[in-house]
């Protein structure tokens, strides 16, 4: 009897490993995947992470005025400010990333942690994520009478908080609310804000048109300044393990400083042609 009983317990193990396997997996929380192509849409930084020990790069452009014409091909003929920037997650929260733009040539420190991922089941409706960063101005201001701004003096900070939700497969909107302080605010510095301090609310919209292309939005009202607001339109495209990003932007500068405090155009005549073009590269074994 007791060898036919331990017979029995032997043949039920295989029932109770698959029940308990069953079991932890509806118990795992699925999170929302994608709630953005990129981990940047249009200017602003989003709440897509990166996977542990993965590389974000990504090249962003934008041109001339649309109203200059034909004659200067509606702007491309004016050049572009470019900003190359690389990001790379130490974990599946936290990234640190690095990026120079042209426009006085501003070097920028920044690093992302996300907080909360929202979940299938609504128990977490947003993913919420932080961005805090430092840069310094680095242009030759040799050509001033008095003395160049010291490194203090070109040093400006940014933060943001970002709230997203993905509500059906099609929509995805984010919330920004956004904060600039620069040191020195000199005249000479390519920005027409005057004051230390620049607040913004940032918000991005995604409309998912087919598997791989997404129309985008973005606008961020001022808050405490009399500077035009930004706003952007575009198309968010992948092909070949690459996000590119077309869009119209009033804004010429591309970091999140010069995003507050440099100006922007007329919506219309003053928008601006630009692209972003990004990639991840996996360097090691990626999500754990």
């Amino acid at each position: 009897m007791k060898k036919f009983l331990f017979l029995i317990a032997i043949g039920c193990i295989p029932f109770l490993s698959t029940a308990q396997l069953e079991r932890k997996r509806a118990m795992e929380v699925q999170e929302v995947d994608l709630i953005f192509h990129a981990p940047r849409h249009i200017n602003l930084l989003t709440v897509e992470p990166l996977d542990k020990k993965t590389l974000h790069f990504a090249i962003m452009h934008t041109f001339g005025t649309i109203d200059e014409g034909f004659r200067n091909l509606y702007g491309l003929d004016n050049g572009a400010t470019i900003q190359f920037s690389f990001e790379y997650a130490l974990s599946n929260r936290f990234s640190l990333g690095a990026a120079r733009q042209s426009r006085d040539k501003v070097y920028n420190l920044y690093g992302r942690y996300h907080l909360l991922k929202q979940t299938q089941d609504n128990k977490m409706p947003v993913s919420v994520s932080l961005m805090g960063g430092a840069g310094v101005n680095t242009a030759d201001y040799g050509f001033l009478q008095e003395s160049n701004p010291n490194i203090g003096d070109r040093s400006s900070f940014a933060a943001q908080l970002m709230v997203a939700r993905k509500f059906t497969d099609k929509i995805s909107l984010q919330v920004s609310p956004m904060l600039a302080y620069f040191m020195e605010p000199n005249p000479v510095f390519l920005i027409e804000g005057d004051q230390q301090v620049y607040l913004a609310l940032g918000f991005s919209g995604k409309y998912k048109i087919s598997g791989k292309s997404s129309l985008t939005l973005q606008w961020v009202p001022n808050l405490n300044n009399d500077l035009r607001n930004n706003v952007g339109i575009g198309i968010d495209l992948e092909a070949g393990g690459h996000v590119f990003q077309l869009y119209f932007v009033t804004s010429q500068a591309l970091n999140e400083q010069y995003l507050l405090a440099g100006g922007n155009g007329v919506p219309g005549e003053g928008f601006r042609l630009g692209f972003n073009v990004n990639r991840v590269f996996a360097t090691g074994r990626g999500r754990e």
